[in-house]
């Protein structure tokens, strides 16, 4: 039996070899034969003693599912009737539920074609071969980005560059920049707009040690690498989004009192060179109020065409019950409306008999909730990660939504060149959007998903000019006259003076009071609390699901000080959420690791492609799992922090990693890199949790 790792199965092709069966087996005349077709077949052409010949099909698979898969397809080899028991499913699934540690009651996922092609896909088509290291970066590298149609990437560094690359192999640099041109400290993210013609490149101003400031830059992509507009940011953590491919999301921070401030929410043109000085560039989009020194942070959007759907609906019916960020508690899970508007249920659970089947598919059988809210338990095995554990929920709408894509709403034309189309056509038909965000509201650390739902902007065609110059001066002197006078004259008589004039007093704003000052905000529809501090937060391809990555709090941990959070653990979890039904799915408990303390801000950001989601880590690794089956498959190896991880968005076989080692390391499949025909540099950790054979054939 060989000793070569599974990873190493070669799959040959379906027909199989009539190659010769095994000791005892041959014909008389000495040609191979194919057991397969005893019936009915004349008794020499097999041999008489042989017990090969009379052993039934069951004994065979038992006997297989004590083999390594490659050495099951090297004995499919020997004739017919073996060739078809190797590619027996029943066999596959065995193989799949123990090489990858699958959950024996996860069925196969959906569209796929059978277990073995499943089995092949994880061990052929996972990302796992290090093809490339790009070492341009001078400093530890934060953040990467890929376009949406997969050709380039940009990366993001404290050596204050923004890098875009060229994703065909081998990687090469396409345009950069020196952001310390512009008295930035470093770049921390970037974006790519849906049509690749833009860059938003997000960053840290120099200046103090405790400094929030931070700007939001757009370069252009197509027709030469050019800065085109610069946004403040602040404070620098919310990062930015594109709103649309013309229009972006900047923020700015406002204190209001001890403890209180005001997060601003800004729409701004991607093209702020205007021919008037009447033509706005921004406008207000929402204004949130915080509480215990939070704020919104870490803002993106998501495109969410079933909103649409809702609404009409919810036509002449009470709205979404909502939640702000202050004086409401959030809507626990276990009172929200478990009907799925617009999304009928659409895979039956597969781990039922086939019995169950139509009922499933028509919706009529009831899954209960099930908690989520495991128990600390640390991880034994510190060399394995813990799987994705979903609701059920979740893999019946896998890869079936009732929209398959968030793209429906946009233009996705990868030949598009106009950049410069017209900002207020970019905003005309919008698709229902959600604005999702971290915040909090019992300390100043993010540990709450907040939603915002956008139907409609209004953006401002033209600014009102307003008073002119000489007008300005003439109410500013008057303003300051006034203030002489009522500096000399008592509280009482300063009302009096205002009764007169059938005015009402001017009154300070008590905004520790939310349910006084509540009618200045925007409220916030929706409130899921993680009970941990948010490092992270991806999106899948469509949209429709959120995956955040969170540090967990000590269970009942009372926070006493919003300055003073609760301390935090080293383990990463991944939570799940459903963006149809504001709902938790799935969660990851106790994984990859981060180390950096509770009171500082970091973070380690996550992505999702169609097969697998992947992250980075503190532990000098980055995760990769595979989305259905929740499994673990690989780690990444790098010589410091892992910051961030990005899917080619067309080719799920190709993965970036970035690192405070200053390496940027590309990986791509053991096909695809055979397919272009690289010379691996190295190769990741695969996770093979294999148990023993006498327990795996019982």
């Amino acid at each position: 039996m060989s000793d070569a790792p599974s990873s190493s199965v070669e799959f040959r092709r379906e027909g199989g070899s009539t190659n010769d069966p095994p000791e005892g087996c041959r014909s008389r005349s000495g040609s191979s034969s194919s057991s397969g077709s005893l019936v009915g077949e004349a008794e020499e052409d097999y041999c008489e003693n042989s017990p090969w010949v009379f052993i039934p099909e069951p004994m065979f698979t038992k006997i297989f599912l004590y083999l390594e898969p490659r050495d099951m397809l090297n004995a499919g080899q020997t004739c017919k009737r073996w060739n078809k028991l190797s590619r027996d499913d029943y066999i596959w699934r065995k193989y799949f539920q123990r090489e990858f540690n699958v959950d024996t009651n996860i069925g196969l996922k959906p569209g796929a074609e059978s277990w073995r092609s499943e089995f092949k896909r994880l061990t052929d088509n996972v990302p796992m071969v290090m093809t490339d290291v790009l070492t341009n970066h001078s400093h530890q590298v934060l953040h990467v980005s890929f376009s949406h149609n997969g050709k380039m990437f940009a990366t993001c560094s404290k050596d204050g560059f923004v890098i875009v690359w060229n994703s065909a192999y081998p990687s090469t640099i396409r345009d950069s920049y020196d952001m310390r041109k512009l008295s930035w400290k470093y770049t921390q993210f970037s974006q790519f707009n849906q049509s690749d013609t833009l860059l938003l490149v997000s960053g840290v101003h120099f200046g103090s040690p405790h400094s929030t400031s931070g700007e939001i830059a757009v370069f252009t992509v197509q027709n030469g690498f050019r800065l085109r507009c610069r946004v403040t940011n602040r404070p620098y953590d919310i990062f930015g989004t594109w709103f649309s491919d013309q229009h972006l999301l900047s923020g700015d921070l406002h204190w209001l009192a001890h403890l209180v401030s005001s997060s601003i929410l800004w729409l701004n043109k991607a093209n702020q060179e205007v021919d008037s000085e009447h033509t706005p560039i921004r406008n207000q989009l929402y204004k949130f109020y915080n509480r215990n020194a939070s704020s919104i942070r870490a803002i993106m959007v998501a495109n969410c065409p079933w909103l649409g759907d809702e609404k009409k609906d919810e036509e002449g019916a009470e709205g979404p019950s909502t939640s702000d960020a202050a004086g409401q508690k959030p809507t626990t899970e276990d009172e929200e409306d478990d009907r799925r508007i617009g999304n009928p249920l659409s895979h039956y659970q597969m781990n039922q008999d086939q019995a169950m089947d139509n009922m499933y598919r028509a919706g009529r059988v009831f899954i209960p909730d099930i908690d989520l809210d495991f128990p600390y338990v640390p991880l034994e095995n510190n060399d394995y990660a813990s799987p994705i554990h979903y609701l059920d929920e979740y893999r019946r709408e896998y890869e079936d939504s009732y929209y398959e894509s968030s793209d429906d709403c946009l233009d996705d034309d990868d030949d598009q060149e106009d950049d410069d189309m017209s900002e207020t056509e970019d905003l005309d038909n919008l698709c229902p959007k959600y604005l999702i965000f971290s915040t909090g509201s019992k300390t100043y650390t993010p540990h709450q998903i907040g939603f915002k739902r956008i139907s409609s902007v209004n953006f401002p065609r033209r600014v009102d000019p307003g008073p002119s110059l000489k007008e300005r001066i003439a109410l500013r002197d008057r303003q300051r006259e006034l203030e002489v006078i009522m500096r000399e004259m008592s509280q009482e008589e300063i009302r009096l003076q205002y009764i007169l004039q059938n005015e009402t007093p001017p009154m300070e704003a008590n905004w520790a009071n939310y349910e006084a000052v509540a009618d200045r905000f925007d409220k916030v529809d929706k409130l899921i609390d993680l009970h941990g501090h948010i490092i992270g937060m991806g999106l899948s391809p469509d949209h429709r699901y959120l995956y955040v990555n969170s540090r967990p709090w000590p269970k009942n941990y009372v926070i006493r000080n919003p300055l003073e959070p609760p301390p935090i653990a080293q383990e990463i979890d991944i939570h799940v959420i459903d963006l149809m039904t504001l709902k938790k799915v799935g969660t990851m408990l106790r994984a990859h690791k981060a180390y950096t303390p509770n009171t500082e801000c970091f973070f380690i950001f996550l992505d999702v492609c169609d097969n697998y989601v992947a992250s980075g880590a503190e532990d000098m690794h980055a995760y990769l799992w595979d989305r259905y089956y929740g499994v673990c498959l690989t780690k990444y190896q790098h010589d410091d922090v892992v910051n961030s991880v990005a899917f080619n968005p067309r080719d799920n076989e190709m993965l970036v990693t970035t690192s405070d080692d200053y390496e940027i390391k590309i990986w791509r499949s053991l096909s695809q890199a055979k397919k272009l025909g690289i010379q691996p540099v190295g190769k990741a950790i695969e996770f093979r949790k294999l148990k023993s054979r006498t327990t795996t054939c019982h």
